[in-house]
């Protein structure tokens, strides 16, 4: 029986009641593996959620895509991008810029997804990458900042590396708004990593909040040293004549080879 994708509306009605899981992915394997797990909700680049084969391998993926202020433009660059967006595919839009943004969009009946706390497109108002909330003054400006994503309509934020305390506080004190947490603990409504993470596909430094389930970047080495050995093996077969060999060659019929021998000139 096949998975019903959630709506925002089902988002909002499960706030409080069991946390979702959600991935950023970047790949269509990932994509047919998040939806084999059973994964919730995913983010993903716009040229993975527009891509042809995308809701035939990801059809249950609630999935949120967009761009960071610095790269969508104007409120009404936004609006283009994002319709265009729903029209082939995404579900939600994430949305880095103002609130009168968020407000124009959800105005129109975009599904907006905000972000508060570690903000990438947004760090040197906080400090550089450091978590955000760990004062008193600090932890109620996030709860203004949320409150103001609900009243402007965003149907979630992402709340990343704010004390567990603090989202927690935050989370069961909105109405609506769903947050969701990347490293900040499992009082909100999701919990969100990369799946770059989850694979241990990185071999430099990793985020404290993630875990690592799989040691992805060793089979990488190992498959890389396995393509080294298979090429080494060609080059050796060619330069001693162990390939092609007649299991890899297409014969002539002998009659047929003598003719074009006989044809063709002497002497050369």
């Amino acid at each position: 029986m096949s998975r019903k994708r959630l709506t925002v509306a089902d988002i909002a009605a499960l706030k409080g009641k069991r946390q979702l899981t959600m991935l950023r992915i970047f790949t269509l394997d990932e994509a047919a593996a998040a939806e084999a797990a059973g994964i919730d909700v995913v983010s993903l680049p716009p040229e993975l959620v527009t891509h042809p084969r995308y809701r035939e391998v990801a059809p249950s993926l609630f999935s949120m895509t967009g761009a960071t202020h610095l790269e969508a433009g104007t409120k009404e660059d936004y609006l283009r991008r994002a319709g265009d967006l729903i029209n082939r595919g995404a579900d939600a839009v994430y949305c880095s810029g103002s609130m009168a943004t968020v407000e124009y969009l959800a105005r129109e009946w975009i599904p907006v997804v905000g972000h508060v706390g570690l903000v990438p497109s947004r760090v040197t108002w906080t400090g550089g990458y450091r978590a955000v909330g760990k004062t008193a003054d600090t932890a109620l400006a996030l709860y203004d900042e949320c409150l103001a994503y609900e009243r402007a309509g965003a149907i979630a934020v992402e709340i990343e590396v704010v004390p567990p305390e603090v989202a927690a506080e935050i989370s069961h004190r909105m109405k609506r708004l769903s947050l969701w947490s990347m490293g900040s603990g499992g009082g909100c409504d999701a919990q969100y990593l990369f799946a770059m993470d989850i694979l241990g596909e990185h071999k430099g430094h990793m985020p404290r909040h993630s875990k690592v389930y799989r040691n992805f970047a060793a089979e990488y080495d190992r498959l890389q040293a396995e393509r080294i050995s298979a090429f080494r093996e060609f080059v050796a077969d060619v330069e001693t004549g162990a390939f092609p060999t007649e299991p890899y060659l297409v014969k002539m019929d002998a009659t047929e080879l003598a003719a074009f021998r006989a044809r063709l000139p002497e002497g050369l």
